[in-house]
């Protein structure tokens, strides 16, 4: 596996297929300057290695791309510093903590994670944080750049009316596809067996059994039973309101009590606390419905297919009175496109759908409904019944102003903010002192970037 050296010596990163250790090592050297600012080849590499760590195949043509972004970070937090724009640490905390739950799980667990990247996962955090906190500030003053930056009907019609029409993306056939679905309801005597299985384990481990150890085990948490539990740090907006409630009333050491959640029975260890936030582990027993709770599901979702078909209560109002589903059911059950959440559109290319979803709706026609089927929900894991909703169906055709309006003023709401920012950054390059080492000259990513830089090495000389 690679090893990654510190912040003051480089270990090229090699490839050739896999990585391997390297015998040659390189003083660290400064890779571009920006104004007073400086990036260093360390900075570069630690970016690299993350990139790596999340399962990208090793391509160093990427820190070009590395060394882009960074030199775009420093012009933007050099004006954010002169515009008062700050993040606080627990926004850089949030941040941190996100990116490593993705590693860990790419990584395949802490264990796995922390020896690609040879440091514990404190330290490497420690280290993660002056660029992630110039990152975020970056996003910020980027935001503010084009905060004031909308777009009218009529820019978005010229927009359009510019597409060579043989450049006309074309669209493939999209539903609107909406569901409701229930879950099973145990009872409090079909949910005992789980909570005793969870009091068991806690009870164990007061005794003397290792936390990590029986939660590496037993836990059914697939997140975090690798990891011996360990959740790293989190705040209250990051866990479900059971879990939060517990992990911050209780202090370092402290093992809780049994407590449910949707995801089952729970029991939690708090190991650190940091001013609004908690480090803790779990240990998971998923609650599992039996056949009895099974058949009471069903029967309830056949009760409302009936009622909805039969027209005598509205789709939306059932979704909004029945589902179990909480990202669909105040959407009038309505599903929206996975790909596109920041616009919430409800068009989903069929593509998308998974194969179940596919079968159901394949057959309808535009206003109808498929039987209810047994499912297994994707994130939780929870069986249960739904059954889905076709509101209409968009057949492949070549973009058109009046059935993809939404799609074309997103399109054209994004090039307008490209040209705002690529304004913004070609002003600010002429009037900053940049050099990028001669080792990245060859970088096509940076070629206006190196164009300026030679410009203002050469009024720098003048000035001497």
């Amino acid at each position: 596996m690679k090893k990654f050296a510190g912040l003051l010596t480089l270990i090229f990163l090699a490839c050739a297929g896999a990585l391997r250790a390297q015998d040659v090592q390189v003083i660290d050297k400064v890779a571009a300057v920006v104004g007073g600012n400086i990036i260093l080849q360390s900075d570069i590499e630690m970016q690299y290695a993350q990139y790596l760590s999340e399962g990208n195949r090793a391509d160093p043509g990427v820190k070009c791309m590395i060394l882009e972004q960074l030199l775009t970070n420093k012009l933007l937090t050099q004006q954010a510093a002169i515009d008062s724009i700050e993040v606080t640490e627990d926004e850089v905390d949030d941040n941190i903590n996100n990116r490593l739950r993705y590693m860990t799980r790419q990584a395949g667990g802490q264990e796995q994670l922390e020896k690609f990247l040879n440091r514990s996962l404190l330290q490497y955090k420690e280290e993660m944080r002056p660029a992630v906190k110039e990152q975020l500030i970056a996003q910020k003053m980027q935001a503010k750049i084009t905060e004031k930056t909308g777009i009218t009907p009529l820019e978005v019609k010229r927009y359009f009316e510019k597409i060579p029409k043989d450049s006309l993306p074309n669209y493939n056939t999209e539903v609107e596809v909406g569901e409701i679905v229930v879950f099973p309801k145990l009872t409090k005597e079909e949910k005992q067996p789980f909570y005793d299985r969870a009091e068991s384990l806690r009870m164990g481990i007061k005794a003397g059994d290792d936390f990590g150890t029986m939660a590496r085990l037993y836990s059914q948490d697939p997140g975090s039973a690798s990891s011996g539990g360990d959740l790293g740090f989190f705040d209250r907006s990051s866990m479900v309101k059971e879990f939060t409630s517990v992990a911050f009333r209780l202090k370092p050491g402290e093992i809780s009590n049994v407590f449910e959640s949707e995801y089952g029975f729970h029991f939690l260890q708090v190991l650190e606390r940091r001013g609004e936030q908690v480090r803790a582990r779990h240990i998971l027993i998923g609650v599992k419905p039996n056949e009895q709770s099974m058949e009471r599901a069903k029967k309830q979702i056949d009760s409302i297919y009936t009622q909805v078909k039969d027209n005598k209560i509205p789709f939306s109002t059932a979704a909004a009175l029945y589902s179990g589903d909480e990202m669909t059911k105040y959407n009038g059950g309505m599903m929206l496109n996975a790909m596109n959440q920041q616009t919430r559109t409800t068009y989903i290319p069929v593509d998308q759908l998974d194969a179940a979803d596919f079968s159901a709706i394949d057959t309808l026609k535009a206003g109808e409904y498929s039987k209810p089927f047994a499912f297994s929900d994707p994130q939780t894991k929870k069986e249960g019944y739904r059954f889905l909703y076709l509101k209409s169906r968009t057949e492949p055709h070549r973009a058109s102003l009046e059935k993809d309006y939404a799609k074309i003023k997103e399109l054209a709401e994004a090039d307008k903010l490209n040209r705002v920012v690529s304004e913004w950054f070609e002003e600010r390059r002429k009037t900053t002192y940049i050099r990028i080492d001669d080792e990245f000259n060859t970088c096509a990513e940076l070629k206006d970037w190196v164009r300026e830089s030679e410009i203002n090495n050469a009024q720098a000389q003048v000035k001497e």
